[in-house]
């Protein structure tokens, strides 16, 4: 019995850091309903900054985007966008910076999160 418990407990672990295994083709696919804001294939902004190189950049950084006074408040708090703050953006984005301009309710699904963040991390 105590091993099952151990092999469980190493489950439901293992399960919470999800996004570090995501799948990039799939993430790909859903970064098309992203694509309307923002680029992924340049430094161009539209709607929402470019989201190219994003992994490891500071948040509030990409050139020629106006971010909202919330977000800049955000920014200055976080050294980097990596795995576990863009899962949270990613999930919610309007829990992370109240306020953002980002109209997007965010992706609900573990696994579908873990996929964008394995593109986002591709893009350079």
């Amino acid at each position: 019995m105590k091993k099952f418990v151990l092999v469980g407990l190493g489950l439901v672990l293992s399960s919470s850091f999800g996004w570090a295994d995501g799948d990039a083709a799939k993430g790909e696919q859903t970064a098309k309903q992203c694509a309307a804001c923002h680029s992924f294939t340049d430094t161009s902004n539209k709607v929402g900054p470019s989201l190219l190189g994003i992994v490891g950049r500071k948040p509030g950084t990409a050139e020629g985007y106006s971010y909202s006074e919330p977000f800049k408040t955000y920014a200055a708090s976080v050294a980097a966008w990596d795995d576990a703050t863009l899962d949270a953006w990613l999930k919610d984005p309007k829990s992370v910076v109240k306020g953002t301009k980002m109209t997007f309710a965010g992706l609900k699904v573990d696994a579908v999160r873990a996929d964008l963040i394995a593109y986002l991390k591709t893009l350079h």
